[in-house]
């Protein structure tokens, strides 16, 4: 797939997830609903975060940071923006179940981080081979 082709893809989803997560906003209403409706709303919002901070990551890397390799730039935006999603629906999560506090947020972002250093380390050694 061309670079051109992933970004019209990738760019078309993203406004298919904001707009499906804006009908998740106007159709559901959160004190009536089960956990049907909570999952479509955090799910929605965790798959538009996701393309959208994968996109915009990869501009800041290709076009502001002047990064060569395309795919690698691909590959690291959309890897980090998994986490920052995770990490921003996972906060949500948490806030509405009281359970929002600093050792919380702490722990999640230590987890997250190390997720992160382990592929980047998995990566850096079968780029060597």
């Amino acid at each position: 797939m061309t670079l051109k082709k992933y970004l019209i893809i990738m760019t078309l989803a993203t406004l298919a997830c904001w707009g499906l997560f804006s009908v998740v906003i106007s159709g559901i209403d959160p004190s009536t609903t089960n956990w049907i409706g909570f999952s479509f709303f955090y799910l929605s919002l965790f798959l538009a975060l996701w393309g959208t901070s994968a996109v915009l990551g990869f501009f800041m890397r290709f076009v502001l940071l002047h990064q060569n390799l395309a795919f690698r730039a691909v590959g690291d935006a959309f890897r980090q923006s998994f986490f920052f999603s995770t990490l921003i629906v996972s906060s949500l999560v948490l806030l509405s179940r009281d359970l929002f506090t600093w050792l919380n947020i702490l722990l999640l972002v230590l987890i997250l981080s190390f997720i992160e250093l382990f592929l980047l380390g998995t990566v850096a050694k079968s780029s060597l081979k």
